[in-house]
Protein backbone atom coordinates (compact mmCIF):
# COMPACT_ATOMS: atom_id res chain seq x y z
CA UNK A 1 0.00 0.00 0.00
CA UNK A 2 1.30 3.45 -0.90
CA UNK A 3 1.57 5.76 2.08
CA UNK A 4 -0.22 9.09 2.10
CA UNK A 5 3.13 10.94 2.18
CA UNK A 6 4.38 8.91 -0.80
CA UNK A 7 1.22 9.77 -2.65
CA UNK A 8 1.72 13.47 -1.95
CA UNK A 9 5.27 13.30 -3.29
CA UNK A 10 3.93 11.59 -6.41
CA UNK A 11 1.62 14.49 -7.13
CA UNK A 12 4.67 16.58 -8.03
CA UNK A 13 5.05 14.70 -11.30
CA UNK A 14 2.69 16.95 -13.21
CA UNK A 15 1.03 20.35 -12.78
CA UNK A 16 -2.54 21.42 -13.24
CA UNK A 17 -3.52 24.34 -15.44
CA UNK A 18 -3.97 27.05 -12.81
CA UNK A 19 -2.24 27.88 -9.50
CA UNK A 20 -3.89 27.19 -6.18
CA UNK A 21 -5.25 30.28 -4.48
CA UNK A 22 -5.26 30.08 -0.71
CA UNK A 23 -4.31 26.41 -0.70
CA UNK A 24 -4.64 25.95 3.06
CA UNK A 25 -7.98 27.73 3.29
CA UNK A 26 -10.57 25.33 4.71
CA UNK A 27 -13.64 24.78 2.62
CA UNK A 28 -16.86 26.21 3.90
CA UNK A 29 -20.40 26.56 2.67
CA UNK A 30 -21.15 30.22 2.15
CA UNK A 31 -24.54 31.47 3.22
CA UNK A 32 -26.27 32.92 0.20
CA UNK A 33 -28.92 35.05 1.90
CA UNK A 34 -28.90 38.43 0.26
CA UNK A 35 -26.71 37.33 -2.63
CA UNK A 36 -27.04 35.49 -5.89
CA UNK A 37 -26.50 31.75 -5.84
CA UNK A 38 -25.47 31.59 -9.48
CA UNK A 39 -24.41 33.58 -12.53
CA UNK A 40 -25.52 32.77 -16.06
CA UNK A 41 -24.16 34.59 -19.12
CA UNK A 42 -26.17 34.43 -22.35
CA UNK A 43 -24.23 35.67 -25.38
CA UNK A 44 -25.57 36.30 -28.88
CA UNK A 45 -23.48 37.51 -31.85
CA UNK A 46 -23.15 40.65 -33.98
CA UNK A 47 -24.85 43.26 -31.82
CA UNK A 48 -28.17 45.00 -32.34
CA UNK A 49 -29.76 47.76 -34.41
CA UNK A 50 -28.39 50.64 -32.38
CA UNK A 51 -27.51 54.20 -33.33
CA UNK A 52 -27.08 54.09 -37.08
CA UNK A 53 -24.17 55.31 -39.14
CA UNK A 54 -26.33 58.27 -40.20
CA UNK A 55 -27.06 59.12 -36.56
CA UNK A 56 -30.58 57.72 -36.24
CA UNK A 57 -31.50 56.85 -32.66
CA UNK A 58 -30.98 53.34 -31.33
CA UNK A 59 -33.85 50.94 -31.89
CA UNK A 60 -32.73 48.78 -28.96
CA UNK A 61 -33.06 50.66 -25.70
CA UNK A 62 -35.93 50.21 -23.29
CA UNK A 63 -37.29 53.31 -21.60
CA UNK A 64 -39.31 54.13 -18.54
CA UNK A 65 -42.69 55.83 -18.71
CA UNK A 66 -44.97 56.44 -15.73
CA UNK A 67 -43.06 53.85 -13.74
CA UNK A 68 -43.47 51.19 -16.40
CA UNK A 69 -40.85 49.61 -18.66
CA UNK A 70 -41.53 50.31 -22.33
CA UNK A 71 -39.74 47.84 -24.58
CA UNK A 72 -38.34 48.54 -28.01
CA UNK A 73 -39.22 46.49 -31.08
CA UNK A 74 -36.11 44.35 -30.68
CA UNK A 75 -36.77 43.78 -26.98
CA UNK A 76 -40.50 43.08 -27.42
CA UNK A 77 -40.14 39.29 -26.94
CA UNK A 78 -39.14 40.04 -23.34
CA UNK A 79 -42.55 41.48 -22.48
CA UNK A 80 -43.48 38.43 -20.42
CA UNK A 81 -40.30 38.65 -18.32
CA UNK A 82 -39.75 42.43 -18.27
CA UNK A 83 -40.71 42.57 -14.60
CA UNK A 84 -37.80 40.22 -13.92
CA UNK A 85 -35.23 42.27 -15.85
CA UNK A 86 -33.06 45.34 -15.35
CA UNK A 87 -32.45 47.10 -18.67
CA UNK A 88 -29.13 48.94 -18.60
CA UNK A 89 -28.62 51.70 -21.17
CA UNK A 90 -25.58 53.80 -21.94
CA UNK A 91 -22.67 51.54 -20.99
CA UNK A 92 -19.39 51.84 -22.89
CA UNK A 93 -16.57 49.34 -23.42
CA UNK A 94 -14.16 52.13 -24.33
CA UNK A 95 -12.77 53.31 -27.65
CA UNK A 96 -9.87 50.87 -28.07
CA UNK A 97 -10.52 48.59 -31.05
CA UNK A 98 -13.88 50.24 -31.62
CA UNK A 99 -15.25 49.23 -34.99
CA UNK A 100 -14.06 45.68 -34.39
CA UNK A 101 -16.04 42.55 -33.53
CA UNK A 102 -12.94 40.75 -32.17
CA UNK A 103 -11.96 43.77 -30.09
CA UNK A 104 -15.39 43.84 -28.52
CA UNK A 105 -15.39 40.11 -27.81
CA UNK A 106 -12.04 40.41 -26.03
CA UNK A 107 -13.32 43.15 -23.74
CA UNK A 108 -16.82 41.80 -23.20
CA UNK A 109 -16.32 39.80 -19.98
CA UNK A 110 -12.76 40.81 -19.13
CA UNK A 111 -13.29 44.57 -19.16
CA UNK A 112 -9.73 44.86 -20.48
CA UNK A 113 -8.53 45.87 -23.94
CA UNK A 114 -7.24 42.96 -25.97
CA UNK A 115 -8.65 40.40 -23.55
CA UNK A 116 -5.63 40.96 -21.30
CA UNK A 117 -7.44 40.00 -18.14
CA UNK A 118 -9.45 37.20 -16.58
CA UNK A 119 -13.15 37.20 -17.46
CA UNK A 120 -15.67 37.79 -14.68
CA UNK A 121 -17.24 34.36 -15.12
CA UNK A 122 -13.91 32.59 -14.62
CA UNK A 123 -13.10 34.72 -11.58
CA UNK A 124 -16.41 33.88 -9.93
CA UNK A 125 -16.00 30.21 -10.84
CA UNK A 126 -12.69 30.21 -8.96
CA UNK A 127 -14.14 32.02 -5.93
CA UNK A 128 -17.82 31.47 -5.16
CA UNK A 129 -17.88 28.38 -7.37
CA UNK A 130 -14.71 26.88 -5.95
CA UNK A 131 -16.35 24.05 -4.05
CA UNK A 132 -18.89 22.93 -6.63
CA UNK A 133 -18.43 19.73 -8.66
CA UNK A 134 -18.03 21.76 -11.85
CA UNK A 135 -16.68 25.20 -11.18
CA UNK A 136 -17.49 26.52 -14.63
CA UNK A 137 -19.97 25.20 -17.19
CA UNK A 138 -19.31 26.64 -20.65
CA UNK A 139 -21.75 25.51 -23.31
CA UNK A 140 -21.83 26.63 -26.91
CA UNK A 141 -24.03 26.28 -29.95
CA UNK A 142 -21.99 26.21 -33.12
CA UNK A 143 -19.41 28.29 -31.27
CA UNK A 144 -16.56 26.11 -32.53
CA UNK A 145 -17.68 25.91 -36.15
CA UNK A 146 -14.87 25.93 -38.74
CA UNK A 147 -12.30 25.42 -35.99
CA UNK A 148 -13.07 28.70 -34.22
CA UNK A 149 -10.54 29.58 -31.52
CA UNK A 150 -9.10 32.57 -29.69
CA UNK A 151 -11.25 35.69 -29.61
CA UNK A 152 -14.18 33.85 -31.15
CA UNK A 153 -14.76 32.67 -27.57
CA UNK A 154 -15.65 34.99 -24.71
CA UNK A 155 -14.46 33.18 -21.56
CA UNK A 156 -10.90 33.95 -20.39
CA UNK A 157 -9.45 31.72 -17.62
CA UNK A 158 -6.37 33.99 -17.63
CA UNK A 159 -5.20 37.09 -19.44
CA UNK A 160 -4.99 36.60 -23.18
CA UNK A 161 -6.22 33.00 -23.20
CA UNK A 162 -9.73 31.76 -24.00
CA UNK A 163 -11.18 28.31 -23.50
CA UNK A 164 -13.62 26.68 -25.94
CA UNK A 165 -17.19 25.79 -24.98
CA UNK A 166 -18.77 22.38 -25.46
CA UNK A 167 -21.00 22.50 -28.56
CA UNK A 168 -22.60 19.05 -28.24
CA UNK A 169 -25.53 18.91 -25.77
CA UNK A 170 -25.27 15.16 -25.30
CA UNK A 171 -21.54 15.33 -24.53
CA UNK A 172 -22.21 18.18 -22.11
CA UNK A 173 -25.01 16.23 -20.45
CA UNK A 174 -22.86 13.13 -19.96
CA UNK A 175 -20.00 15.13 -18.50
CA UNK A 176 -22.35 16.72 -16.01
CA UNK A 177 -24.80 13.94 -15.20
CA UNK A 178 -23.20 10.72 -16.38
CA UNK A 179 -24.84 8.22 -18.69
CA UNK A 180 -27.96 7.51 -16.65
CA UNK A 181 -29.35 10.98 -16.12
CA UNK A 182 -28.13 11.48 -12.56
CA UNK A 183 -25.11 13.42 -11.30
CA UNK A 184 -21.91 11.68 -12.31
CA UNK A 185 -21.06 9.99 -9.03
CA UNK A 186 -19.85 6.41 -8.81
CA UNK A 187 -21.33 4.29 -6.01
CA UNK A 188 -18.91 3.36 -3.21
CA UNK A 189 -17.29 -0.06 -3.30
CA UNK A 190 -18.38 -2.57 -0.62
CA UNK A 191 -16.76 -1.71 2.67
CA UNK A 192 -15.56 1.70 1.46
CA UNK A 193 -17.28 4.66 3.14
CA UNK A 194 -18.80 7.38 0.99
CA UNK A 195 -16.86 10.61 0.68
CA UNK A 196 -17.97 13.08 3.35
CA UNK A 197 -17.89 16.52 1.68
CA UNK A 198 -17.41 18.17 5.07
CA UNK A 199 -14.16 16.30 5.70
CA UNK A 200 -12.42 15.25 2.52
CA UNK A 201 -9.25 13.24 2.02
CA UNK A 202 -7.39 16.43 1.24
CA UNK A 203 -8.70 18.10 4.40
CA UNK A 204 -7.41 15.25 6.54
CA UNK A 205 -4.02 15.47 4.82
CA UNK A 206 -3.50 19.18 5.49
CA UNK A 207 -0.89 18.56 8.19
CA UNK A 208 1.20 16.39 5.87
CA UNK A 209 0.74 18.90 3.08
CA UNK A 210 1.97 21.69 5.32
CA UNK A 211 5.10 19.77 6.32
CA UNK A 212 5.80 18.73 2.74
CA UNK A 213 5.29 22.20 1.30
CA UNK A 214 7.67 23.74 3.81
CA UNK A 215 10.44 21.42 2.66
CA UNK A 216 10.07 22.24 -1.03
CA UNK A 217 11.64 24.90 -3.17
CA UNK A 218 9.57 27.59 -4.84
CA UNK A 219 9.11 25.72 -8.12
CA UNK A 220 8.10 22.49 -6.42
CA UNK A 221 5.73 24.38 -4.10
CA UNK A 222 3.99 25.87 -7.10
CA UNK A 223 3.60 22.43 -8.67
CA UNK A 224 2.20 21.02 -5.44
CA UNK A 225 -0.25 23.91 -5.13
CA UNK A 226 -1.44 23.40 -8.68
CA UNK A 227 -1.89 19.69 -8.27
CA UNK A 228 -3.69 19.89 -4.94
CA UNK A 229 -6.10 22.34 -6.51
CA UNK A 230 -6.78 19.93 -9.37
CA UNK A 231 -7.28 17.08 -6.92
CA UNK A 232 -9.69 19.20 -4.90
CA UNK A 233 -11.83 19.82 -7.98
CA UNK A 234 -11.87 16.12 -8.91
CA UNK A 235 -12.78 15.22 -5.34
CA UNK A 236 -15.69 17.65 -5.38
CA UNK A 237 -16.95 16.15 -8.61
CA UNK A 238 -16.87 12.71 -7.00
CA UNK A 239 -18.81 14.10 -4.07
CA UNK A 240 -21.49 15.27 -6.51
CA UNK A 241 -24.49 17.17 -5.35
CA UNK A 242 -23.98 16.13 -1.73
CA UNK A 243 -21.01 18.46 -1.52
CA UNK A 244 -22.71 21.41 -3.14
CA UNK A 245 -25.75 23.58 -2.59
CA UNK A 246 -28.11 20.64 -2.67
CA UNK A 247 -27.12 19.67 0.87
CA UNK A 248 -28.60 22.89 2.29
CA UNK A 249 -32.17 21.83 1.66
CA UNK A 250 -32.94 25.15 -0.05
CA UNK A 251 -31.65 24.44 -3.55
CA UNK A 252 -33.78 24.38 -6.66
CA UNK A 253 -35.74 21.37 -7.84
CA UNK A 254 -33.31 18.76 -9.14
CA UNK A 255 -35.47 16.39 -11.15
CA UNK A 256 -34.09 13.34 -12.88
CA UNK A 257 -33.14 14.85 -16.24
CA UNK A 258 -33.59 13.21 -19.60
CA UNK A 259 -30.58 13.16 -21.90
CA UNK A 260 -30.89 15.34 -24.99
CA UNK A 261 -31.35 13.64 -28.31
CA UNK A 262 -28.16 12.62 -30.02
CA UNK A 263 -27.15 14.79 -32.98
CA UNK A 264 -25.07 13.22 -35.72
CA UNK A 265 -21.61 14.78 -35.87
CA UNK A 266 -22.23 15.73 -39.48
CA UNK A 267 -25.25 17.85 -38.41
CA UNK A 268 -23.82 19.50 -35.31
CA UNK A 269 -23.04 22.57 -37.39
CA UNK A 270 -26.10 22.45 -39.63
CA UNK A 271 -27.93 25.80 -39.27
CA UNK A 272 -31.30 24.06 -39.59
CA UNK A 273 -30.83 22.35 -36.22
CA UNK A 274 -29.42 25.39 -34.43
CA UNK A 275 -32.70 26.25 -32.63
CA UNK A 276 -33.01 22.69 -31.29
CA UNK A 277 -29.37 22.70 -30.17
CA UNK A 278 -29.74 26.02 -28.36
CA UNK A 279 -32.87 24.81 -26.60
CA UNK A 280 -31.10 21.60 -25.55
CA UNK A 281 -28.05 23.45 -24.24
CA UNK A 282 -30.29 25.84 -22.31
CA UNK A 283 -32.09 22.93 -20.68
CA UNK A 284 -28.84 21.14 -19.81
CA UNK A 285 -27.41 24.29 -18.22
CA UNK A 286 -30.50 25.07 -16.17
CA UNK A 287 -30.70 21.48 -14.94
CA UNK A 288 -27.03 21.40 -13.96
CA UNK A 289 -27.44 24.61 -11.97
CA UNK A 290 -30.66 23.37 -10.38
CA UNK A 291 -28.80 20.27 -9.18
CA UNK A 292 -26.03 22.35 -7.64
CA UNK A 293 -23.39 21.02 -9.99
CA UNK A 294 -22.10 24.54 -10.66
CA UNK A 295 -22.75 28.16 -9.76
CA UNK A 296 -21.38 29.70 -12.95
CA UNK A 297 -22.61 28.95 -16.46
CA UNK A 298 -21.94 30.58 -19.83
CA UNK A 299 -24.09 29.91 -22.87
CA UNK A 300 -22.45 31.14 -26.07
CA UNK A 301 -24.71 31.12 -29.13
CA UNK A 302 -22.48 31.10 -32.22
CA UNK A 303 -19.62 33.66 -32.22
CA UNK A 304 -18.85 37.12 -33.51
CA UNK A 305 -18.93 37.76 -37.28
CA UNK A 306 -21.28 34.80 -37.36
CA UNK A 307 -21.93 33.00 -40.63
CA UNK A 308 -24.96 31.32 -39.08
CA UNK A 309 -27.67 31.06 -41.77
CA UNK A 310 -30.66 32.10 -39.70
CA UNK A 311 -33.05 32.02 -42.66
CA UNK A 312 -32.94 28.21 -42.31
CA UNK A 313 -34.75 28.30 -38.94
CA UNK A 314 -38.08 26.68 -39.79
CA UNK A 315 -41.17 28.01 -38.06
CA UNK A 316 -39.71 31.49 -37.53
CA UNK A 317 -40.35 34.83 -39.23
CA UNK A 318 -36.82 34.58 -40.63
CA UNK A 319 -37.39 31.34 -42.51
CA UNK A 320 -36.78 31.62 -46.24
CA UNK A 321 -35.78 28.34 -47.91
CA UNK A 322 -34.97 30.19 -51.10
CA UNK A 323 -32.35 32.57 -49.68
CA UNK A 324 -29.48 32.22 -47.19
CA UNK A 325 -29.37 35.21 -44.80
CA UNK A 326 -26.50 35.10 -42.34
CA UNK A 327 -26.22 36.93 -39.04
CA UNK A 328 -23.11 38.94 -39.91
CA UNK A 329 -24.42 39.57 -43.41
CA UNK A 330 -27.64 41.09 -42.07
CA UNK A 331 -25.77 43.15 -39.46
CA UNK A 332 -24.16 45.15 -42.29
CA UNK A 333 -27.50 46.64 -43.26
CA UNK A 334 -26.00 49.97 -44.30
CA UNK A 335 -25.93 53.54 -43.05
CA UNK A 336 -29.69 53.92 -42.59
CA UNK A 337 -32.45 52.09 -40.78
CA UNK A 338 -34.27 51.41 -44.02
CA UNK A 339 -37.24 49.05 -43.66
CA UNK A 340 -37.33 48.53 -47.41
CA UNK A 341 -33.86 47.01 -47.14
CA UNK A 342 -34.04 43.19 -46.80
CA UNK A 343 -30.81 43.18 -44.77
CA UNK A 344 -32.22 45.56 -42.17
CA UNK A 345 -35.53 43.72 -41.96
CA UNK A 346 -33.71 40.42 -41.50
CA UNK A 347 -31.43 41.90 -38.85
CA UNK A 348 -34.40 43.07 -36.77
CA UNK A 349 -36.02 39.66 -37.12
CA UNK A 350 -32.83 37.93 -36.01
CA UNK A 351 -32.44 40.18 -32.94
CA UNK A 352 -36.03 39.47 -31.91
CA UNK A 353 -35.36 35.75 -32.23
CA UNK A 354 -32.37 36.00 -29.90
CA UNK A 355 -34.58 37.76 -27.36
CA UNK A 356 -37.11 34.92 -27.61
CA UNK A 357 -34.33 32.50 -26.66
CA UNK A 358 -33.24 34.64 -23.74
CA UNK A 359 -36.85 34.85 -22.58
CA UNK A 360 -37.03 31.04 -22.64
CA UNK A 361 -33.97 30.82 -20.38
CA UNK A 362 -35.48 33.32 -17.93
CA UNK A 363 -38.81 31.50 -17.95
CA UNK A 364 -37.12 28.18 -17.20
CA UNK A 365 -35.41 29.67 -14.17
CA UNK A 366 -38.63 31.32 -13.05
CA UNK A 367 -40.58 28.05 -13.29
CA UNK A 368 -38.38 26.22 -10.78
CA UNK A 369 -39.08 26.68 -7.06
CA UNK A 370 -36.08 27.43 -4.88
CA UNK A 371 -36.09 28.40 -1.21
CA UNK A 372 -38.58 31.18 -0.64
CA UNK A 373 -38.97 31.89 -4.35
CA UNK A 374 -37.65 30.59 -7.64
CA UNK A 375 -34.28 29.91 -9.22
CA UNK A 376 -34.59 33.24 -11.00
CA UNK A 377 -35.03 35.05 -7.70
CA UNK A 378 -31.69 33.65 -6.56
CA UNK A 379 -29.82 34.14 -9.85
CA UNK A 380 -28.22 36.90 -11.86
CA UNK A 381 -28.41 36.43 -15.64
CA UNK A 382 -26.45 38.62 -18.06
CA UNK A 383 -27.52 39.13 -21.68
CA UNK A 384 -24.73 40.51 -23.87
CA UNK A 385 -23.19 40.84 -27.34
CA UNK A 386 -19.73 42.00 -28.44
CA UNK A 387 -20.74 45.23 -30.20
CA UNK A 388 -23.57 47.71 -30.08
CA UNK A 389 -24.81 48.50 -33.59
CA UNK A 390 -23.98 45.62 -35.88
CA UNK A 391 -23.13 47.87 -38.82
CA UNK A 392 -20.94 50.49 -37.10
CA UNK A 393 -19.44 47.97 -34.64
CA UNK A 394 -19.64 50.64 -31.95
CA UNK A 395 -18.45 49.79 -28.44
CA UNK A 396 -20.67 52.46 -26.86
CA UNK A 397 -24.31 52.17 -25.76
CA UNK A 398 -23.80 48.45 -25.38
CA UNK A 399 -26.78 46.04 -25.21
CA UNK A 400 -26.74 44.72 -21.64
CA UNK A 401 -29.74 43.29 -19.77
CA UNK A 402 -29.75 41.67 -16.34
CA UNK A 403 -32.43 39.20 -15.25
CA UNK A 404 -33.06 37.80 -11.78
CA UNK A 405 -33.15 39.37 -8.34
CA UNK A 406 -29.82 37.96 -7.14
CA UNK A 407 -31.20 36.92 -3.76
CA UNK A 408 -32.63 40.37 -3.18
CA UNK A 409 -29.59 42.38 -4.29
CA UNK A 410 -31.12 43.56 -7.59
CA UNK A 411 -34.46 45.32 -8.04
CA UNK A 412 -35.90 44.37 -11.42
CA UNK A 413 -38.67 45.73 -13.60
CA UNK A 414 -36.88 48.99 -14.35
CA UNK A 415 -34.53 50.84 -16.68
CA UNK A 416 -31.12 52.17 -15.58
CA UNK A 417 -29.14 54.80 -17.49
CA UNK A 418 -25.38 54.41 -17.02
CA UNK A 419 -24.53 57.73 -18.68
CA UNK A 420 -21.50 56.41 -20.55
CA UNK A 421 -19.80 54.61 -17.66
CA UNK A 422 -17.55 51.65 -18.43
CA UNK A 423 -19.16 48.26 -18.55
CA UNK A 424 -16.63 46.94 -16.05
CA UNK A 425 -18.74 48.69 -13.41
CA UNK A 426 -21.63 46.40 -14.34
CA UNK A 427 -19.38 43.34 -14.13
CA UNK A 428 -18.20 44.54 -10.70
CA UNK A 429 -21.84 44.85 -9.60
CA UNK A 430 -22.42 41.26 -10.69
CA UNK A 431 -19.46 40.15 -8.57
CA UNK A 432 -20.88 42.02 -5.57
CA UNK A 433 -24.27 40.38 -6.15
CA UNK A 434 -22.49 37.02 -5.98
CA UNK A 435 -20.81 37.92 -2.69
CA UNK A 436 -17.41 38.99 -4.05
CA UNK A 437 -16.82 42.67 -3.17
CA UNK A 438 -14.34 43.61 -5.90
CA UNK A 439 -13.33 47.27 -6.14
CA UNK A 440 -14.02 47.35 -9.87
CA UNK A 441 -13.56 45.14 -12.89
CA UNK A 442 -11.16 45.74 -15.75
CA UNK A 443 -9.99 49.11 -16.98
CA UNK A 444 -11.43 52.44 -15.89
CA UNK A 445 -13.69 50.75 -13.34
CA UNK A 446 -13.43 51.59 -9.66
CA UNK A 447 -16.81 50.63 -8.22
CA UNK A 448 -19.96 48.67 -8.91
CA UNK A 449 -22.31 50.48 -11.28
CA UNK A 450 -24.47 52.77 -9.11
CA UNK A 451 -28.14 51.90 -9.17
CA UNK A 452 -27.75 48.17 -9.83
CA UNK A 453 -27.54 46.86 -6.28
CA UNK A 454 -30.00 47.44 -3.48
Amino acid sequence: MVSRRSFLHATLGAAAAVPLSGWLRPRRAKADDGRARRLIVFYFPDGIAGRSQDGESSLWEARSAAGEVVLSEQLSPLEGVAADCLFVNGLSMGSTDEGSHPGGARKLLTGVDGGNGQSIDQYLAATVGRDTPHRHVYLGVMANVAGATGDKHISYPSAGFTTPPEDDPLVAFRRLFGEAGSPAVSPPSPGVPELDPRRSILDTALADLTDLRAALGMTERSKLDQHVEALREVEMRLAGVAGSMGSTGTSATCDMPDAPASIEASRLYDPAVFPALLRAQTDVLVQALACGLSRVGVLQASHHTSELVMSRFEGTEMHDPGFDMRSHQASHYGARQDRSNPLFVAFLQQRRWWMEQFAYLVEQLRSRPEGDGTMLDHSVVLLCSEVSDGNTHSHHDMPFVLAGRAGGRIETGRVLDAHGRRHGDLLAAIAHAMGEPVAGWGQASTEPLPGVLS
